[in-house]
């Protein structure tokens, strides 16, 4: 019996045990309430920094795209922190212009000029007498361009004596190599 008191006493303890319903609590819901206090404090000092870029000399750019003209581009730039240089130029090639010239001879009839144009570059001259077809001398051709040219031998191309007028410069190479003198002076000067 007095097991039956205990059950009888704990039934009845229990269900007087509400849970606490708040005005925002919705019924049938336990809430539960949470409070939290943070302080966050930043001291620090900011700087900005601004950067030019650097100075920059950039090289032309030489358009030699048409291959009908036997010219290269060349260009190059130097660049110190004072001073900047470009510059940019086109050089002709002299074999380029050869070959154009002798195969519009060619395509004209004029089959000896055309061999003799392409005669003036030392190593055609050499290949024509290693194959035995010398080349034309002044209008000769065959064993009588070959005497001619044994009793010339100045006018051969590639020969010491021919060399030596090679020397000579024109005004374009002298132009081209006092260039070349102030831009390795001036190159000197910023480095």
């Amino acid at each position: 019996m007095l097991r039956s008191i205990i059950i009888l006493i704990a039934l009845f303890v229990s269900t007087a045990v509400y849970a606490q319903n708040t005005p925002e609590c919705p019924a049938g819901f336990i809430c539960t309430e949470s409070n939290t206090n943070s302080n966050v404090n930043t001291t620090g000092n900011m700087e900005t920094t601004v950067n030019s870029p650097p100075p920059s000399a950039i090289a032309p750019n030489i358009n030699t795209s048409n291959s009908d003209i036997c010219t290269v581009g060349v260009s190059g730039a130097v660049q110190t922190q004072i001073l900047g240089l470009a510059a940019g130029a086109t050089v002709r090639d002299m074999n380029c212009e050869r070959l154009k010239l002798a195969k519009t001879m060619f395509d004209m009839g004029m089959k000896v000029a055309a061999v003799s144009v392409m005669c003036q570059d030392e190593r055609i001259f050499q290949a024509m007498i290693d194959a035995g077809t010398p080349c034309p001398y002044e209008g000769l051709i065959g064993s009588q361009a070959r005497d001619a040219w044994e009793a010339d031998p100045d006018r051969i191309p590639g020969s010491e004596s021919n060399q030596r007028l090679d020397l000579e410069l024109d005004d374009t190479q002298k132009k081209w190599l006092g260039g070349g003198a102030v831009g390795s002076l001036l190159l000197l000067l910023l480095l």
